[in-house]
């Protein structure tokens, strides 16, 4: 599948009726296939992960190279893509348009660029400036007025609207959670609209009925992996045995070989 093809597909995604897309997010290649494999029809990263399994801050564009290498691992895979990129690594929108280009020739569908609440000029310059560079990748602009912020109604509608207006492809607003603010939001927006999945939130059907037509589960997954690692040491230590399901040394080469034959297949064709 060519790159151009999986980013169409990719963008479809965003646009099935009254069944929002469910972005699972990885930090390596085994759980993006084990995910893949589970019926997951695309895969994120999540820049957290990769910030701490590199020992590094996140949100401080420090990972640009442990991203760019996540991503070759990744793009190479039949799924696509979609790549947590903090804020570009730079504020330079040229600088973050060579990284869309990296991005894109390495196979990676999407791109998701937070503004850190940032100017909103200045993040608009960004997606204006990858999207004239790399048309084809999906953009998905989000603001963190809700995340780091104080959830302003009208900075939040305001900068959502500098971003479409520079192309965005979607627009994300995580730390949303009230029923009715998502949905008077997804009212007014044009591009789809993305929100961080909260196990004391709305579940993806009530997301699907406010309008909503991405969840990201973000970091959740990686949090949920450390905890259940410290509950199995804790277990184990106890003289318990550790409780959950647990993927044999088989079932976790068996994903390897996966990815072996899919690069194989993509290579030759």
């Amino acid at each position: 599948m060519s790159a151009e093809t999986t980013m169409t597909s990719f963008a479809a995604l965003h646009h099935q009726p009254g069944v929002p897309l469910l972005l699972p997010n990885a930090w390596d290649h085994a759980l993006a296939a084990a995910l893949a494999a589970r019926g997951f029809p695309a895969i994120g990263t999540t820049s957290l992960a990769v910030a701490a399994a590199a020992g590094l801050p996140d949100g401080e564009a420090a990972t640009r190279e442990h991203t760019l290498r996540l991503a070759r691992t990744l793009g190479s895979e039949p799924y696509p893509i979609s790549v947590d990129a903090e804020n570009g690594f730079s504020d330079d929108p040229d600088e973050v348009a060579e990284l869309a280009r990296e991005l894109w020739t390495a196979g990676v569908a999407g791109i998701n660029l937070e503004d850190g609440l940032g100017p909103s000029g200045r993040h608009a310059a960004k997606i204006a400036a990858v999207k004239a560079a790399v048309p084809e990748l999906f953009v998905n602009a989000r603001t963190d007025t809700h995340w780091s912020g104080d959830g302003d109604a009208r900075d939040t509608l305001r900068r959502l609207d500098a971003y479409q207006e520079a192309g965005a492809d979607g627009v994300f607003v995580p730390g949303l959670t009230d029923p009715r603010r998502i949905a008077s939001l997804t009212r007014h927006l044009e591009a789809p609209p993305n929100v961080l999945y909260s196990p004391t939130g709305p579940t993806v059907p009530e997301l699907a009925r406010l309008g909503v037509r991405r969840v990201s589960l973000g970091s959740l997954l990686y949090r949920r992996a450390l905890g259940a690692a410290l509950d199995a040491a804790a277990d184990i230590a106890a003289g318990r045995a550790p409780a959950g399901p647990t993927p044999s040394y088989a079932d976790v080469r068996a994903l390897e070989r996966n990815v072996s034959a899919s690069r194989s297949a993509n290579s030759s064709g």
